[in-house]
């Protein structure tokens, strides 16, 4: 089996333009393949995480990858599923997440000699002078044709900027730019990218007369056809100071049990023989799929040893026998606890465990919340500076853990 019926047997395939040159391509690891990151935080996110496992199993195939840091890019923001615009950042911010996002993706990709190089569009990009840019690449764009894009159309109701309306000249210059300077002949991308991508192998035929190929990547998405990669305290982060190892453990040993083998196969670089077995197995091993899926995933992100740390922290804490030294915690001053107590509904919100008070009240209510392992009396149940201060550990459900104190 060659890479690409790998990566088709594991559902990671959603649009192609020419599927037998691909195939060809990447099966022999000819292609020069890249990849944008549009520096938009100073890390990267589980959103991120399909692409850079796209690129570690194309490496491992023999092919190259160009990591592309969109330090120009990012001045314009991309407005692909997007319902606004997004804001500015300041150069010094779009450098310095480019350097984060770079070290991160360090830990996927083999940047050695004659391996994956990484370019950042900021050296090209913000030297274009605007009139040559207009001769030389605006006369092959189409407005019609942007216009009836994908990336465009949500945004025409609550209307698009022309900034925005920039973004697609400026990726398929970066995939002209790459061809010529760089030898890049495919382009890999979310499946909201496709016109985006569409768009630059139409600018290099136009301009050189050559090939060049685009491949998207199926999105993430729950059994709901959610995006995965959100909690109640935001994105899930591949920075261990944003997201720790034991939170990034946790979110995928909570995923719903509809979901597990997709991400298994998706994500994880198990031999697909060993999931199909897998996907035969009771129902009754869904707890051992999940821990598997965790463990693969968190030994991915942050290595072996951070994985078995917070596998072996996850299984104590359910055995209520568990050291909280790796909890995930929230540090309060005590000027923010009233000297009546806080009510447990506002230190869930604070803990980022619950979206709102009323979430919050609604859970307790529920009998979804413990407090150091008992269950508040009511729903206008208080913690007190005391108690606090000895450090508090709130449980939401049945696995997520969270310790709140006052430093």
């Amino acid at each position: 089996m060659g890479i690409y019926e790998e990566l088709q047997a594991r559902g990671l395939i959603a649009q192609v333009t020419d599927e037998q040159e691909i195939r060809d391509l990447i099966n022999c690891g000819g292609a020069r393949f890249y990849i944008g990151f549009d520096p938009t935080a100073d890390s990267l996110h589980v959103g991120h995480f399909m692409a850079l496992c796209l690129m570690k199993r194309l490496q491992m195939a023999g092919n190259r990858p160009v990591v592309l840091l969109g330090g120009g890019t990012g001045y314009i923001g991309d407005p692909s599923g997007r319902t606004d615009m997004r804001s500015m950042m300041t150069p010094e911010t779009i450098e310095h997440n480019c350097e984060c996002f770079k070290r991160q993706i360090s830990r996927f990709i083999d940047f050695g000699d004659g391996q994956a190089i990484a370019v950042n569009n900021a050296d090209w990009l913000l030297k274009l002078n605007y009139i040559d840019l207009l001769r030389e690449v605006g006369a092959h764009f189409s407005v019609n044709n942007m216009l009836r894009a994908e990336c465009y159309k949500q945004r025409m109701e609550r209307g698009l900027s022309f900034l925005e309306f920039n973004y697609m000249i400026m990726q398929s210059y970066d995939f002209w730019y790459l061809h010529e300077h760089y030898g890049c002949n495919m382009q890999f991308g979310g499946d909201d990218q496709w016109s985006n991508m569409l768009a630059g192998t139409e600018l290099i035929r136009r301009k050189t007369g050559d090939d060049a190929y685009a491949m998207t990547i199926t999105l993430l998405l729950n059994s709901e056809g959610k995006k995965m990669g959100k909690t109640a305290k935001g994105a899930v982060w591949l920075d261990p100071d944003k997201t720790s190892p034991f939170e990034f453990y946790q979110y995928w040993r909570n995923v719903d049990d509809a979901d597990v083998m997709k991400c298994i196969r998706m994500l994880t670089f198990i031999p697909l023989d060993e999931i199909e077995q897998m996907d035969h197995w009771d129902d009754a091993r869904i707890n051992e799929k999940k821990r598997i899926l965790a463990y693969e995933l968190t030994k991915l992100v942050h290595g072996e040893e951070e994985a078995a740390r917070a596998e072996q922290v996850a299984a104590s804490l359910f055995s209520g026998q568990g050291s909280d030294e790796n909890m995930p915690r929230t540090t309060l001053s005590a000027d923010e606890v009233p000297e009546g107590g806080l009510p447990v509904a506002d230190l869930m919100v604070r803990c980022k465990l619950c979206a709102s008070k009323s979430d919050a009240r609604r859970l307790i209510q529920q009998g979804g919340v413990t407090l150091n392992g008992e269950k508040p009396a009511d729903v206008n149940a208080t913690v007190t500076a005391a108690q606090l201060g000895d450090g508090v550990i709130l449980r939401k459900g049945k696995k997520v853990f969270h310790k709140a104190v006052i430093g």
